[in-house]
Order: C-alpha cells, then sequence, then structure tokens
C-alpha cells in the first residue's frame, strides 16, 4: 500500500482523498487544481494562487527552468518554492510536452529528476513518451517500451522524499492503457498522471478521454493518486473526477484569458461576445464586460486570467460537495447536458457501469432519474445482480406491479416494480436506490432496463410463476420479457396495493 494517498469518501469511482507530500510537508485534499506557471510568465503570481484562490498544488516545467540560464541559477541558489514564492507543493514536468511538441529534448530522466530534486520539487517526472491518439498499434507499442524504460530509470533514482510521477501511455489502445496501469502501479512510484489525452480534449473527443481513463483505471489500485495530464477545463472536470481521477493541471485559465476567453461550467465564451457576466465571481461582480474590454490588454487578461481560476476552483469545490452529497452523476448529467461531446463523454462513462459499481457506495441519498442515461447507472446494474439474492423458493405465484390492482387473482407474494430498477419486495421501497425520484413521464430506457431485472429475476426463479402488472410500457420492452411471464395491463396508474398486499 502507499503511504502518500488515502480515499475519505466516494462516490461513483470519484474520490474525495489526501495526498501527502512529505518534502512539502503539507497535505493536498483531492480532487485537486494544480494551477500551471510558466516561470517566464506570470499572469497571476503563485502567492496570490494560494491566498486569493486557495491553490493547495501547482505545477510549473522543471525542463524551460533547466534551460534558461538565469532560472536555473535562480532556482539551484534559493530553491523552487523561495523562487515562486510559494510554500504549498509543487510538481515539475520534466519536458514530455516539449518531447511531444518538437520531437527532442536533450536530458534523460535521471538527469531531470536529479534537477528537480536539487532545487527543490516536490512531486517529479521522469522523461516519458507522450505518444498521441490514433497511432499505429506498433508505435504506441515501442513508445511504451521507451516510458516503461524511463520508469525503471525513475524508481532507481535516489529521490528522497521527493514523490514521483509514474506516467501511463497507451495512445487510444485500451489493452495497452491497461498494461501500462499495471506496469505503473508495481512500481514503487507514487502519482500516475494519465499522460496524452490534451488532443482528445483539444478535439472534444471525451468519449475516447472516457474510454482511455477507465483502461488506465483497471490496472491501477486504489491507492494509487490519479492525474489527468492537462486537462484544465472545468466543463469536464465532473466527467473525469467521476471516472476516477483526483488531480488536474490547468494552464487554461491563463492561456484562455490571453486569447480573450472567458471560462464557463458549459464551455468557453469570448470576452468580445458578452454583454453580461453570467457569473459572480469577485471579477464578475464588480466589472461588466465592456470595463474589462476597455482596460489594458495586460490589464484584460489579468482579469479574465482571476475569473478562469475563480469558476475552476468553484467547480472543484462542487464536485466535492457532490461526492459528499452523493449525487455527483446528478452533476455530471447537468455538464453533459452543456455540450454535445460531454454528453458522448457522459455515455461513455455509463459503458462502464460495471467497472464503476465496484467502487460505487451501496448507500446515498436519493437517485433522481431524470434522462434516459440514467437507465444504465451502476445502481441498477447493481440491483439487478443482487435480485439473485432474493430467496423465492417458498412462493409458486409472484405479482411484479408498477403500482396498481390489476385483477382479483391471489398471489402468494406482491412485489413492486419501479422503472428503471425493476421488481423488489416493497419493504425495501425506502432503501437506497429504490427510493427514487422518477418523472410521471418516464422515457422508454427507463422501462427496458426494469424489464432487464424482471428478465434477471425470472431467470433466477425458474419454477416461480411470474406475473407483470404494467401500465404504458413499449411493445420493446414487453418483447423482451420471457414468455412464461404473464402479462396484465393496469387500469389506472392512480390504483394502489393496500399496506397488506405490499
Amino acid at each position: 500500500m502507499r503511504d502518500s494517498f488515502e480515499q475519505r469518501q466516494g462516490d461513483t469511482a470519484g474520490r474525495i482523498g489526501q495526498l501527502t507530500v512529505p518534502r512539502a510537508g503539507v497535505t493536498v485534499e483531492t480532487p485537486a487544481l494544480l494551477p500551471v506557471v510558466n516561470p517566464n510568465v506570470q499572469t497571476i503570481s503563485p502567492a496570490r494562487l494560494q491566498s486569493e484562490f486557495g491553490a493547495e498544488i501547482l505545477i510549473t516545467n522543471s525542463y524551460i527552468i533547466r534551460k534558461t540560464e538565469e532560472l536555473h541559477e535562480q532556482a539551484l541558489d534559493v530553491g523552487l518554492h523561495e523562487m515562486l514564492d510559494f510554500s504549498g507543493a509543487i510538481m515539475t514536468d520534466s519536458g514530455s510536452f516539449q518531447l511531444a511538441e518538437y520531437g527532442d529534448i536533450d536530458v534523460t530522466t535521471t538527469e531531470i529528476l536529479q534537477f528537480q530534486k536539487d532545487i527543490g520539487s516536490d512531486i517529479g517526472t521522469p522523461v516519458d513518451i507522450p505518444t498521441p491518439p490514433d497511432v499505429s498499434r506498433e508505435q504506441a507499442e515501442e513508445e511504451l517500451e521507451i516510458t516503461e524504460q524511463a520508469l525503471a530509470d525513475a524508481e532507481a533514482f535516489d529521490a528522497g522524499e521527493m514523490l514521483v510521477n509514474a506516467p501511463v501511455q497507451g495512445s487510444t489502445y485500451p489493452d495497452l492503457r491497461e498494461r501500462a496501469a499495471r506496469h505503473a502501479d508495481a512500481t514503487s512510484l507514487d502519482v500516475f498522471p494519465v499522460g496524452a489525452v490534451v488532443p482528445l480534449m483539444n478535439a472534444y473527443r471525451y468519449d475516447d478521454m472516457v474510454d482511455a481513463v477507465a483502461a488506465a483505471k483497471r490496472g491501477l489500485g486504489a491507492d494509487c493518486p490519479v492525474h489527468l495530464f492537462g486537462a484544465g477545463h472545468p466543463m469536464m472536470f465532473a466527467l473525469a473526477v467521476a471516472m476516477g481521477c483526483d488531480l488536474f493541471d490547468s494552464a487554461a485559465y491563463a492561456l484562455y484569458a490571453r486569447d480573450g476567453r472567458y471560462l464557463t461550467v458549459r464551455g468557453t465564451e469570448h470576452l468580445e461576445d458578452l454583454d453580461y457576466f453570467p457569473c459572480s465571481c469577485p471579477v464578475c461582480s464588480s466589472h461588466t464586460p465592456d470595463e474589462v474590454r476597455s482596460a489594458s490588454n495586460a490589464d484584460t487578461e489579468r482579469l479574465l486570467a482571476e475569473h478562469n481560476l475563480h469558476v475552476t476552483f468553484a467547480e472543484i469545490r462542487r464536485i466535492k460537495q457532490a461526492i459528499r452529497a452523493g449525487n455527483l452523476l446528478e452533476l455530471v448529467e447537468v455538464r453533459a447536458r452543456g455540450h454535445p461531446a460531454m454528453l458522448d463523454g457522459y455515455r461513455a462513462l455509463l459503458d462502464h457501469a460495471d467497472q464503476l459499481e465496484e467502487s460505487d457506495p451501496a448507500a446515498k441519498g436519493s437517485f433522481f432519474h431524470v434522462s434516459h442515461e440514467s437507465a444504465k447507472r451502476p445502481e441498477v446494474r447493481r440491483h439487478h445482480r443482487r435480485l439473485a439474492r432474493l430467496d423465492l423458493t417458498a412462493y409458486d405465484s409472484v405479482l411484479l406491479t408498477e403500482g396498481g390492482t390489476p385483477s382479483e387473482s391471489e398471489y402468494d407474494a406482491v412485489w413492486k416494480v419501479v422503472p428503471p430498477f425493476g421488481p423488489f419486495p416493497g419493504a425495501l421501497s425506502d432503501t437506497y436506490p429504490l427510493n427514487a425520484q422518477v418523472p410521471n413521464r418516464l422515457d422508454d430506457a427507463a422501462r427496458m432496463a426494469a424489464a432487464e431485472g424482471v428478465s434477471a429475476l425470472v431467470a433466477d426463479n425458474p419454477d416461480v410463476s411470474f406475473t407483470l402488472a404494467y401500465d404504458d410500457w413499449s411493445d420493446a420492452a414487453l418483447d423482451s420479457l420471457s414468455d412464461s411471464v404473464a402479462l396484465d395491463p393496469l387500469s389506472s396508474v392512480s390504483d394502489s396495493l393496500e399496506d397488506d398486499d405490499a
């Protein structure tokens, strides 16, 4: 078990955790945002990032510092923390980004880790190969071998109290991502960035990003803090946290500000297009768009960067509260409606429902069915599997009903049917998730999922006679049931069973 990371609370695969960074003498609560600090151009000073925005950890580029003579000497002389004026934890990148952008760098893993250690980095990074999406499998495998050698070099390096990243590569090949993650997990390294996903996010391929993270998570243990390298837009944080990511680094707050772009949790706006600020952060509550546009270029950039940071940190706090409340997927659902590509990402997330269910808490507050995607949530899959635990051997006939009285026939037992879960004993009505809040105007996906629950119960109890009393189910949902299930349409959805029938 790794001593540096501890999960304190979870929802879906998302978690609130504590990352202990011994060299900095701090413990960072996750999910956490690492603002990217360019050592040459500081739009917002690290001291302000800490005091005004609550940053506990940041990331800067040790390769740039090493290659810039003045910064090189200063960092070695006074140390990274004093040079940046930041008392929290500092992670340093190795130059892998420059390697991806320009094709070559003149430093080895051992050399860059030694430099990171010498300048006082708290979390260092080896020189891995960030293999881009959609390359040939041959290239992905060859470059993964180079990355695995970099991890071996990093593991052999005496890092002292400095934590060391173990990047997980593999391009868009899920099996290679999972293999890379298992290899990284088997090392003694400390933090596990999922690398080379920036091109996917830049192309709005959030579904492919989810698949890459899901594959990496399958290979990583629960004690592995996961960093989604280069993920800086608040629009996608909830989705990534629900998939199991703990750390995010954002240069977007500054880069977007430089380009006149204004971040929101639904996407990106251009300052020139705004008549009103849809935000109540300190910048937006004290300035109008005209005032920000009329400021000097430097002040406009600074104000936009400040807003971008406020909205980004606010989203991290919102996600933590959703984990505490047990409604993280409801937040993901809301964010998914902000952009079609985010909806693709959410649907991809639910394609991994069985994997998510392994870490999803069995008890929460309430389940909200708010779209047809809700029928694929992990809680629904869990309920269908748990039906096999219920013993019906004492019964010859069981009525499964959506809530009304279909006929005067007598049954040995009467169970409720609530889409999307399907059947369950009435005594469980007040337990999570069967106390679900479900709309009156249900979509067919909910009833198809309920039919899957009925089918699971029937298959596990072949000697019991089942009758389904239903209201307004589609032919597809009814046709999916076994011919052995008797069908009895309800005459009125307002009828209800007597308490002693439940």
